[in-house]
């Protein structure tokens, strides 16, 4: 039965894989995750070769049993050699249980590796990757390619390697018993294959609407049932519709397993047939050779069984060339990651950033957002997601300095460069040209880990993880301790609230923190940049999920947390960018305006005019005074 089942995957396996072209090397690089398990490897064929050699004994024992036993009233030879004939059964069985054995753990231990260096280097992708990116798909690269590899590695080490030494043992023997038998038994097989070909391609197509159609109700499920697609769901109160939808697409994919599972039935009854009809020619043949004792019984009896034996593995090695392109293919598709280089790296040699307050300087600093060509490939279109737009540059010659510990902030229109300004500092992006520099030394000189570690940010959409409290704020810093966590949590106003869970720091927080509002996430989010601690703080509109009381209490916990740092702040709402050391209003890409409030106060310009409206929305906003 697993001979048939290794041959029907065989012929279901994509021949358009022939088509495709793999670049020169990639069978190298495969055979160089495999060198690991060189000792491994050689177990294995050794296993196999064993394997196949008690395949081919078994049968000669039967005939042994039925020429000089059966024949010749020797019943101690009979008892003999089916004792061990039961014997080699049982070790053909814990030999065919260590043959999948070692397979697996080959090809486990080398899509192990490989899914360990995919995943650190996707980790190391700049930004502007993930956004060009559909997770789901880049999931797929990291998950279903990798298994496709382990799948196909795997199978040309169980089929095609024991498929092979077991046909050439067969054969071989098959031959030395009977030439003329053996050559009329295999002018059946291409009476079996050539309609086997013809299901593999129908089964194939099957396959491939089969992913397709999965792929469809997954996604289905995956947008209705994430927290913001059920929340959109809801509002617009449509859950017959869906369900419809989803009834639809799952119907689909029922009908297909159907299918796939009479296709399945023919192949093993074409096979039975071919089998049944080859053991009739042999025992019709070889009988009549027998009678005329140009052939003795028990050899008509051992090619028989050689016959049911072979079919299997010769159909599944007429897809060999198709098994060793499937799995280059496969790790090809994940070498094309490995391959692309990330654009955010460190000169070497690079350098630590020295603890303490540190500096911030832009140089003439000029900046324009990659284009997909920069940090993808053409051929991951199942990842990329093209983009057409033409390049634009959005930072035009900026230039400042923040001295160590000061607290600058940056106004303007939405859309004027503020974040991208800030996004420079922790090299999530990398200037066009210019310097980016932190206490002196250009950013691209310095190590990354230490980068990290220096910087913390609060965006405005503060993302938390899936996870306890504990774990989202352990993130900032692995060891600290609960005295540190609570502390953290009272400076960002929250730790009575989280005191008051059942489960206090061990709450759950739900998909990207939706179990709590937004002023929770935020001040969660800033409780984690106060227990990292980093020597330069970016907020970008950390508060502005606040209310008016929270924003007040958080300011008042900022101002002796970022006491000593070195700060870039952006706020919509003046109100709470008073106290900088310095302001900076950012238009279309440039500063054009510098100063402390009180001084921008005296200009005409964006300050003036953002400053005036907010007042007067919110004097509107107070109304009328009661006296």
């Amino acid at each position: 039965m697993g001979g048939m089942i290794s041959a029907w995957r065989s012929m279901g396996q994509d021949p358009s894989v022939l088509k495709q072209k793999v670049k020169p090397g990639t069978a190298r690089r495969t055979l160089a995750f495999a060198l690991p398990y060189t000792g491994l490897l050689a177990v294995f064929l050794l296993v196999v070769i064993v394997d196949a050699s008690i395949t081919i004994i078994n049968p000669l024992l039967y005939r042994q049993i039925i020429n000089n036993g059966i024949l010749k009233g020797n019943a101690a030879i009979i008892v003999h050699l089916a004792i061990i004939a039961g014997c080699l059964g049982l070790f053909d069985g814990a030999l065919g249980l260590a043959q999948t054995f070692l397979s697996s753990k080959i090809g486990a231990g080398i899509v192990l590796s490989l899914r360990n260096r995919l995943f650190q280097h996707i980790q190391r992708m700049p930004l502007a990757f993930f956004t060009r990116t559909q997770t789901g798909a880049l999931v797929s690269r990291l998950n279903t390619d990798v298994q496709g590899a382990r799948t196909a590695f795997t199978d040309i080490l169980s089929n095609v390697v024991g498929n092979f030494i077991t046909v050439l043992l067969i054969l071989g023997a098959m031959f030395v018993l009977s030439w003329r038998i053996t050559l009329g038994a295999l002018v059946l097989l291409p009476i079996f294959v050539l309609p086997a070909r013809f299901w593999g391609r129908k089964l194939q197509a099957i396959t491939r609407e089969t992913y397709d159609l999965a792929g469809n109700m997954n996604n289905l499920m995956v947008e209705r049932f994430n927290v913001a697609g059920a929340l959109l769901a809801k509002l617009f109160g449509r859950p017959e519709e869906d369900a419809r939808i989803f009834q639809e697409k799952a119907a689909r994919v029922s009908d297909i397993g159907i299918k796939m599972a009479i296709y399945g039935r023919l192949f093993f009854t074409a096979l039975t047939v071919v089998a049944t009809v080859a053991s009739a020619l042999v025992y019709g043949w070889g009988g009549i050779l027998a009678v005329h004792h140009v052939l003795d019984v028990g050899t008509v009896v051992a090619l028989t069984v050689y016959l049911a034996r072979l079919y299997a593995p010769l159909v599944g090695l007429s897809n060999v060339q198709v098994s060793v392109m499937t799995a280059l293919v496969s790790f090809e598709r994940v070498f094309e990651v490995l391959d692309l280089p990330p654009m955010i790296r460190a000169s070497p040699p690079a350098v630590p950033i020295a603890p303490g307050p540190a500096s911030i300087e832009f140089d003439h600093v000029a900046f324009r957002y990659p284009s997909a060509a920069e940090v993808s490939l053409a051929s991951l279109e199942s990842v990329a997601i093209p983009d057409k737009r033409p390049q634009k540059t959005v930072l035009h010659d900026i230039s400042f300095r923040i001295a160590p510990g000061q607290l600058v902030a940056l106004v303007g229109p939405s859309g004027a460069g503020k974040t991208t300004i800030t996004h420079l500092v922790p090299r999530l992006y990398d200037a066009q040209s210019g310097a980016v520099r932190i206490s002196g030394i250009d950013v691209r000189d310095l190590q990354l880990d230490s980068l990290s570690r220096r910087i913390g940010v609060v965006t405005q959409d503060a993302h938390l993880f899936h996870d306890t409290i504990r774990t989202n704020l352990l993130y900032a810093k692995p060891d600290a301790t609960d005295e540190q966590i609570r502390s953290a949590l009272r400076d960002a106003q929250i730790l009575d609230l989280v005191e008051s869970l059942p489960d206090k720091l061990d709450t759950m927080v739900g998909e990207r923190g939706y179990r709590f509002s937004g002023g929770e996430k935020q001040r969660i989010a800033i409780a984690r940049l106060l227990l990292k601690a980093p020597d330069i703080v970016i907020l970008d509109e950390a508060t502005a999920h606040l209310d008016s009381e929270s924003e007040a209490a958080i300011q008042r916990a900022l101002e002796t947390a970022l006491a000593g740092r070195t700060s870039i702040v952006i706020a919509h709402r003046l109100s709470t960018i008073l106290k900088a050391d310095e302001i900076f209003v950012v238009q279309n890409g440039r500063i054009v305006q510098r100063g402390t409030h009180a001084k921008l106060l005296t200009e005409t310009g964006i300050y003036t005019e953002l400053y005036q409206r907010q007042f007067a929305e919110a004097a509107r906003n107070q109304g009328p005074q009661v006296v």
